[in-house]
């Protein structure tokens, strides 16, 4: 199949959730002999230099770029209060993204065109113009959701009126856009219910986040022997994301700021990408800031408890896949696991309070075979439902199921 992938960020490089997610498609679907074209957003906020992209992965790929100005301008932002429109999904509409994709469709033919994330959705009607491409959304969050929880937690009273509206504008545009299309695809089964029970029409399939067999196959989870000196727990995500600051700062006043007077062997590592200068000021005993690491996975397994203390958000966490691929134990909370087919105090620990969570790292660091069995678990677990050998095939069953435009 010839598959054209638009993209709203680069998927390369892989350095957080989203672009992991799309290029773990990208890659796979090539190595299955499966044509891929990647048309990705260019942004100030997510940056890639195309001249420093390997040669083979453009090769491959044919991937280009379209500048996009997504920075947040007050008045718009403002003037977008006494509309119906959602700012979030108008900041993606350009003219130069619009004009090269007419470019490549009337060059080219294509089976498929997968959306990634329902940012580039504005361009459906571009699509069907150019092209009877099967058009697909593959939805990795509900992302009104991401902000309705967001929503739910905030104390100022002016900050909550603009979420509710930023709500209300998203969820009204989510769930009409969903049967604009030919196939939907999200990577959890929550995500799914709730499009069905809201009135989506559209064939609609589970197809989680996997990593691919080869990177499976290479990791041999190693456990780290008992050190009675220090037990480090491990935070690793990109710090631009309401959801993960607001997770980091609620664990960090509620959990790590009592637990970690209590108990001084106890280590918090805190790795990722921008993360905020605010997170520098935090006077709590042995917490660590790392900033963006090299490698994910030396991180991870550095660590002998990795924890996603999430309460907002959809889709699946990538992160947490990762780390139980290492074999890690890890401590999320309900929300943090959604999308991962878990059993509690198996292959990971669920945890939704502070007292939950303290319980949670005071039960892992004080018994280094509990860690090892959930951790060989929860590698088990990854290696079985997240296995892109698997995954791939069922993407391909899934657009060839879907009605044909010609």
């Amino acid at each position: 199949m010839k598959i054209l992938q638009l993209c709203n960020k680069s998927p390369f490089p892989p350095l957080e959730g989203g672009p992991i997610a799309m290029n773990s498609i990208t890659t796979s679907l090539i190595d299955y002999g499966h044509k891929v074209k990647v048309l990705a957003v260019n942004s100030y906020k997510y940056q890639v230099d195309s001249s420093k992209l390997p040669a083979d992965y453009v090769k491959s790929t044919n991937i280009e770029f379209v500048f996009v100005d997504l920075r947040i301008k007050k008045m718009a932002a403002f003037l977008n209060l006494f509309t119906f429109k959602s700012y979030h999904i108008e900041r993606f509409k350009s003219k130069d993204f619009q004009n090269k994709l007419i470019e490549i469709l009337q060059n080219e033919t294509f089976d498929v065109v997968q959306i990634e994330t329902i940012f580039l959705t504005p361009y459906i009607a571009t699509i069907r113009k150019y092209s009877k491409a099967k058009i697909v959304l593959r939805a990795h969050n509900i992302e009104h959701l991401i902000w309705k929880r967001l929503q739910s937690n905030c104390t100022s009273l002016l900050k909550k009126i603009y979420l509710i509206h930023i709500v209300r504008t998203l969820k009204m545009y989510e769930l009409k856009v969903v049967n604009q299309l030919d196939g939907v695809i999200t990577i959890s089964k929550p995500d799914l219910d709730f499009f069905v029970a809201h009135g989506c029409k559209s064939p609609i399939k589970v197809i989680p986040f996997g990593i691919s067999k080869k990177t499976i196959d290479a990791v041999n989870p190693t456990f780290l022997a008992n050190n009675f000196e220090k037990i480090n727990i491990g935070y690793i995500g990109s710090m631009n994301w309401m959801p993960n600051i607001e997770g980091v700062e609620w664990f960090l006043n509620h959990v790590w700021e009592p637990i970690s007077r209590q108990n001084n062997k106890l280590v918090f590592n805190l790795a990722g990408r921008f993360i905020p200068k605010h997170f520098y000021d935090y006077q709590i005993p042995n917490f660590v800031i790392h900033g963006e690491v090299e490698s994910a996975s030396e991180f991870i397994n550095s660590n002998d408890i990795m924890i996603a203390p999430l309460f907002s958000g959809s889709g699946i966490r990538i992160k947490i896949i990762e780390s139980m691929l290492q074999g890690k134990p890890v401590i999320t909370t309900t929300v943090g696991a959604e999308g991962i087919n878990f059993t509690d105090r198996h292959d990971v620990l669920i945890a939704n309070t502070a007292d939950e969570f303290i319980d949670a790292i005071t039960i892992l660091s004080q018994n280094s075979d509990l860690r090892k069995i959930v951790g060989t678990n929860a590698h088990e677990l990854i290696h079985l439902n997240h296995n892109m050998s698997i995954i791939t095939p069922l993407l391909i069953e899934f657009y060839k199921s879907l009605p044909s435009h010609e």
